[in-house]
């Protein structure tokens, strides 16, 4: 019993609480206009923190269909590994490099000079952070795939209806929005989080009197 109790609280920590924290870092995220603009600590702290961040929700997401072999199971989770790779490297790129750049531009004395070379990774059609890059739409797509193929797997499981819609309809947010600033990442991840915790209680609720489920006899 104590054991079973341990990994819940676990799994509402990483299944609640990583998408909560990341939603909560990307209200602070900065709409890029003027890159040599921006507030370089700021940029590069967030988008240090989502390296970490977007594989913890992508995993978050995978956690509630532990268990399951179902086929919409399988493709929440390859859809969710694909989400934690993409976005990661798009960040990675769009955002720490660039920061990272920003930042050696103002410590010299011609940040100007510097202005080409952020513009070219900022630009970039696969790894950048303007228009449609590549990473950011697999990503994106990837992320819908994934909450909806979750949902799909867990109302099979006999999971209530609105959890299930929240959390199919939160995965769509980076999609519609293109932006993990705000609204598109509080918003997405936002709307993961509770419903994530939502169905995590009633999957476990059956359990918490009596304990783990006893394996049946032969």
């Amino acid at each position: 019993m104590k054991s079973f109790k341990s990994q819940l609280l676990w799994d509402a920590v990483l299944v609640v609480g990583a998408p909560l924290l990341l939603a909560a870092v990307e209200c602070f995220h900065p709409h890029p206009h003027d890159l040599l603009a921006l507030d370089q600590r700021r940029w590069l702290a967030i988008h240090y923190a989502q390296i970490l961040l977007f594989p913890l929700s992508a995993l978050a997401v995978a956690a509630l269909v532990r268990g399951a072999a179902d086929v919409a199971a399988g493709l929440c989770r390859a859809a969710m590994f694909v989400f934690a790779i993409s976005y990661t490297a798009f960040d990675t790129a769009a955002g720490v490099v660039t920061g990272i750049l920003i930042k050696r531009a103002h410590e010299s004395n011609a940040p100007e000079a510097w202005r080409a070379a952020i513009e070219a990774i900022w630009q970039h059609s696969i790894m950048g952070g303007s228009g449609s890059p590549f990473l950011a739409v697999l990503g994106a797509v990837a992320l819908a795939v994934g909450t909806v193929t979750c949902a799909i797997s867990l109302k099979r499981a006999g999971r209530p209806w609105p959890p299930v819609i929240l959390l199919a309809a939160a995965g769509f947010g980076l999609c519609i929005f293109k932006t993990h600033a705000w609204p598109g990442g509080p918003l997405t991840f936002g709307g993961i989080a509770p419903s994530g915790g939502w169905l995590l209680w009633k999957g476990c609720r059956p359990n918490l009197s009596s304990g783990p489920p006893k394996p049946q006899s032969p």
